[in-house]
């Protein structure tokens, strides 16, 4: 339908309050609203943990199911309990210190990271891939300052017209427009003839943060029948939320 929308967010990062906020702000749209994604940083040390976890596997009746994907923070749950990486988890502790990796570990028991793994590392719908930071990786961010050929490898890796992403927080629609692009690849046979892979605008778009910014909450309205992205912000105390 022409004016029917996904909602995508990103970064949770633990508060319930600021959860709730953007729910509300879903539900009050009426119909409009037909898909919802959660790309990853669900966890944090923002909040509860647990609540957001256990809020997101019991929508309420007359609520969306969200279709949810991993992010930085649950893949340093996983270097937490063993299932990759470093049990040290040297990048957790470099963002948030020994004091708040041990949060994070306390926070999560090993029947929630059982849960973790059963979720998706992101989502390719029509042209659009909806992911936490990039192909590359969780951590991989893009912002409007990231250079163009990054911006166009990571939209050429991800076979995609339009690239969702959270790990920056931040909101933005950044277009590349290349003039010229070619690839070659390189066999066990030798190189093999250079492929042109379109110079059609591609767009990647920052989805913003729900639960960094006590007091405001941020997501994304797509419309894939219009094309056209709407950035939402949703002011909200504790359990309340009012449109910005």
């Amino acid at each position: 339908m022409i004016n029917s929308y996904w909602a995508i967010c990103s970064g949770i990062e633990g508060n319930l309050a600021a959860y709730e906020a953007v729910l509300a702000d879903i539900k009050s749209q009426s119909d409009a609203i037909t898909d919802f994604y959660i790309l990853g940083d669900f966890v944090g040390l923002q909040g509860d943990n647990r609540a957001v976890i256990d809020r997101i596997q019991s929508p309420r009746a007359d609520e969306l199911i969200p279709q949810v994907c991993l992010g930085w923070w649950e893949e340093q749950c996983f270097n937490l309990h063993g299932l990759q990486g470093s049990l040290d988890a040297p990048e957790l502790v470099a963002e948030v210190g020994t004091d708040g990796a041990k949060l994070l570990w306390e926070s999560i028991n090993w029947e929630l990271v059982q849960w973790l793994r059963t979720l998706h590392f992101g989502f390719h719908e029509l042209d659009c891939l909806l992911i936490h930071g990039s192909t590359v990786s969780y951590a991989d961010e893009l912002t409007p300052e990231t250079a163009p050929i990054t911006l166009c490898d990571r939209l050429i890796r991800a076979d995609a017209n339009n690239l969702f992403c959270g790990r920056s927080g931040l909101m933005f629609e950044c277009w590349v427009e290349p003039q010229q692009l070619h690839s070659q690849v390189t066999t066990l046979d030798g190189p093999q003839p250079p492929q042109d892979q379109g110079k059609s605008p591609r767009r990647i778009v920052g989805v913003g943060n729900v639960g960094r910014k006590q007091g405001q909450s941020s997501y994304v309205l797509y419309n894939p029948a219009t094309d056209k992205v709407k950035f939402n912000k949703v002011n909200y105390k504790p359990m309340t939320a009012t449109r910005a």
